[in-house]
């Protein structure tokens, strides 16, 4: 299918090929709808990278061709840069004390949810592939192919939709774990499945213990690049200034050039990334640390262009009803397979009943390494099963990546732990007025909310200031409107008169209000009208000007550290 826009952009088997202009023109294309895509579906509370992931599948190979496969494929170095920013914000998150915590239990899930799903699909292919074309050895093979890879899970859609919701507790931990090492378990069981299927089909393969000697080679080589760099990186560190935008240059830096010698000598960039994180987030300076919250507000334009480019690798038009079948019975058996075996492996190691109950729905995404096996499938066995295999699993790749991130949200916000990773600045980014009025001890109902007569005995007013936790109080007027603020420190110097002061009213001892800001001001803008007007306590007005209330520093103060209190009282129940 021609249009005008796929014209313009050459047919460019690498990055550099493309020329500046088209460039531009097609990661803007790339962005802005991805973006826009992203934004509609989280309107629809679908998780943003189903949107972006729909984007790329309209406008790739399965839709309007505006990315033609060539230059989909010239576009490779930002998946790869996309995986290592993954790889290194899951590594920061598998601190050594979690890992103690839940190492058994990593071990025990991981080892069910991959071996599991595994049997059974290759179980499933194998009786119907035989069942069909009578060919037992094929359908051995395709079945043990299928097994071996259907056991990685996809790190990125599932991670993007727990940053996405800010979810903390033992479900995320965990999930993060299981992320972080399952894909070498696919790996190990693909070696199997390979020399299994190569004896049966007659293909010339390289032997058993050949490939596990590359895998082996494969984890510890990216371990050790991931660790060496991080090493580098930390001396580094010791020498510069506390300065968030250097210490995001150089660990970017670090990062990419991990990814580049990887790329280099053919390790898993994800891997070594992983292990950069995991250095970084143990044993790097403390100043550092803030280096994986610098690089999260780096990546959503990273992951936009990722996912997009996933679903515009996408091609569902290419399937017969032969494999579709094939393809119907990977996902569900896929599917039961982690199922059961997450909540199996979670029951023997007494995981908290959250990760029991919803780890299953965290586990279904599929991605790159299940397609960087099925090509490895097709370069083994380019005769027999091997195109059937590539096939099979980008028709699975598109359903699981819609529904996986749906799924995870799903669990995750069963479990309760949407929200919980929060910090005290992100609650006040979202905070009003109104929240702070109403959401703590210091207020009691509306008619004691800080408000008293011009008419009012100082007497009465100071009895309420005993009685309340308010330093301030807002004085209106007849009509009903403010009119003044009662502050304790201008009472305290009025008491100092004698008795006179008690005859006095309130009109006699308030100082006009110097700004004020309605119910539903956000926290954020209340916080600058503190600094910029120098005060400590502004009144609360309504639209017709008639005071509601009166909001001070220390109690914005306390109800923000009130709220992460809550929070971590609340993953601590979680915990339990």
């Amino acid at each position: 299918m021609n249009n005008p826009i796929s014209s313009l952009l050459p047919s460019a088997m690498h990055f550099w090929q493309l020329q500046g202009v088209q460039l531009v023109l097609l990661l803007g294309i790339v962005l802005f709808f991805g973006a826009l895509g992203g934004w509609l579906f989280k309107k629809l509370r679908i998780p943003q990278v189903v949107g972006y992931i729909v984007i790329g599948i309209i406008i790739g190979s399965s839709g309007f061709r505006i990315l033609e496969p060539e230059v989909i494929a010239s576009l490779n170095p930002i998946s790869t840069v996309s995986l290592s920013l993954i790889g290194f914000l899951v590594g920061g998150e598998l601190k050594i004390g979690t890992v103690k915590k839940y190492g058994k239990q990593f071990v025990s899930i991981l080892i069910f949810e991959s071996i599991t799903p595994a049997l059974i699909v290759g179980g499933v292919i194998t009786l119907v592939v035989f069942l069909i074309t009578k060919d037992l050895r094929y359908a051995v093979a395709l079945g043990v192919i299928l097994g071996a890879i259907c056991a990685a899970t996809a790190p990125a859609a599932t991670t993007d939709v727990l940053v996405e919701y800010r979810t903390r507790g033992p479900l995320t931990t965990t999930v993060y774990g299981i992320v972080a090492m399952d894909d070498a378990v696919a790996l190990i069981l693909y070696t199997i499945a390979s020399t299994i299927a190569a004896s049966l089909l007659g293909s010339e393969v390289t032997s058993f213990g050949i490939q596990l000697l590359e895998i082996v080679r494969d984890i510890f080589g990216s371990i050790f690049i991931g660790l060496a760099f991080g090493c580098m990186l930390r001396v580094i560190m010791h020498f510069l200034p506390n300065d968030d935008g250097r210490i995001l240059s150089f660990s970017l830096g670090a990062l990419f050039l991990c990814t580049g010698v990887c790329e280099v000598f053919n390790f898993d960039n994800i891997l070594a990334a992983m292990s950069l994180g995991f250095f970084m987030v143990n044993f790097s300076h403390a100043k550092t640390k803030s280096v994986f919250n610098l690089v999260q507000k780096f990546t959503p334009p990273v992951y936009v262009l990722f996912f997009v480019l996933v679903g515009a690798k996408l091609n569902i038009w290419i399937i017969t009803p032969f494999l579709g079948l094939l393809a119907i019975l990977y996902v569900v058996g896929r599917t039961f397979g982690k199922t059961i075996g997450s909540i199996f492996g979670a029951w023997i190691t007494k995981a908290p009943i959250t990760v029991q109950k919803y780890l299953p729905f965290c586990l279904l995404s599929q991605a790159g390494v299940a397609i960087g096996l099925s090509i490895a499938a097709g370069n083994d066995f380019p005769n027999s099963i091997g195109p059937q295999i590539m096939l099979i699993i980008t028709a699975t790749t598109f359903i699981v990546q819609l529904l996986g991130p749906i799924c995870v949200k799903h669990g995750v916000s069963k479990a309760g732990e949407v929200g919980l990773n929060v910090t005290v600045d992100d609650i006040r980014k979202t905070a009003k007025v109104k929240d702070v009025m109403w959401g703590n001890d210091y207020v009691c109902s509306y008619e004691s909310l800080a408000v008293v007569s011009e008419t009012a005995r100082l007497d009465s007013v100071l009895d309420l200031f005993s009685r309340q936790h308010n330093l301030n109080y807002v004085v209106k007027g007849e009509d009903g409107k403010l009119i003044g603020v009662i502050a304790l420190e201008h009472l305290k110097e009025v008491m100092q008169i004698g008795e006179f002061a008690y005859s006095m009213l309130a009109m006699d001892v308030m100082d006009k209000p110097v700004i004020t800001c309605k119910p539903d001001e956000l926290l954020p803008n209340v916080y600058v009208m503190f600094d910029d007007f120098d005060v400590e306590a502004i009144p609360i007005v309504d639209d017709e000007g008639k005071p509601m209330g009166i909001i001070e520093h220390q109690t914005a103060d306390h109800y923000l550290h009130s709220r992460v209190l809550e929070l971590n009282r609340t993953l601590e129940k979680l915990d339990a």
